[in-house]
């Protein structure tokens, strides 16, 4: 391709990550007009429109969309492979950007991230703790941190941190007026507080060991949310059943605030997995992390 189409391409990209001219004008340190006369010019010489404008917002057109779904991932790797080169002789730089949810890192993820940052003084490294489902193409993240259910297809895993004891928890004064429990199976008779992966469509389940063998059974769900934390603040106000890390709930559990039912019949939570999009030019900082998360091999739990 043509050093200016090659330009031009990477123009039209940026205008779409940032949604808009001026915040792409602002990123690529450019003049609002020169971005919008390099898509123009682009769409000029490809013969067909990418974006329709309005005076609020842009719009992909489908021949838009194909074409951003299509660069990316390979400007993605240009500019890794760029930064590599850099790197050649002056050691692990530039910045690592990773997401992952909310509760990771308390658990395990901030330890595991402080020690990485120690043996890499040069490297910037960005982590932003989301509980949405970041699409690794378009948000600029190197990699993700996810439940095994949420890997997309077509990319890569590894297991990161440990496995995770879990627990069924309530505020006494819920019990009080509630039906018994002695058995997983009497979870189906309770409010639960959930937690959803996105949407109310998709919650975790709530997973027990039984002399049967392994047991999937839901409360009621009362309250859903997609935050942890939201989730023990939900259960310490007596809203219902509440299934969390043991580790978020053992201060609660200590102070008395909330009480454990079905004490060790809940299953221990898999390790979450670093899911990234391809061996091929993987990034030299990824490539460490990478590393470096192998090294670190699950053992015990949370």
């Amino acid at each position: 391709m043509a050093h200016g189409k090659l330009n031009d391409l990477t123009v039209f990209v940026e205008v779409v990550r940032a949604n808009g001219f001026r915040a792409a004008a602002k990123n690529l340190k450019l003049g609002a007009g020169s971005v919008s006369e390099a898509v123009q010019r682009f769409e000029d010489r490809l013969g067909v429109r990418l974006i329709e404008r309005t005076t609020r917002a842009i719009a992909l057109t489908r021949a838009g969309e194909a074409l951003y779904r299509r660069s990316l991932p390979a400007l993605t790797e240009l500019d890794a492979a760029l930064e590599d080169v850099l790197e050649i002789g002056e050691g692990l730089g530039g910045t690592l950007r990773l997401t992952a949810p909310v509760g990771t890192g308390k658990l395990f993820l901030d330890a595991l991230i402080a020690d990485f940052a120690v043996m890499h003084p040069a490297l910037t490294i960005e982590v932003i703790y989301d509980e949405r489902k970041v699409d690794l193409v378009s948000s600029g993240a190197d990699a993700a941190i996810r439940a095994e259910t949420l890997l997309d297809p077509d990319t890569y895993a590894i297991a990161i941190g440990p496995q995770h004891d879990m627990v069924i928890v309530a505020k006494p004064s819920y019990l009080e007026g509630a039906k018994p429990l002695s058995a997983p199976q009497d979870v189906t008779l309770h409010d639960g507080i959930c937690f959803a992966f996105g949407d109310s469509g998709n919650l975790a389940p709530w997973s027990f060991r039984t002399s049967s063998g392994p047991l999937t059974v839901m409360p009621n769900p009362r309250v859903v949310s997609n935050n942890v934390n939201s989730i023990l603040r939900y259960a310490e106000q007596g809203l219902g059943l509440a299934y969390l890390f043991a580790a978020t709930a053992e201060p609660a559990l200590r102070s008395g605030t909330l009480i454990e039912v079905l004490s060790g019949s809940a299953e221990k939570l898999p390790c979450f997995s670093l899911n990234y999009l391809s061996k091929r030019n993987v990034p030299a900082r990824l490539q460490a992390f990478i590393e470096f998360v192998k090294a670190r091999k699950p053992t015990g739990s949370t």
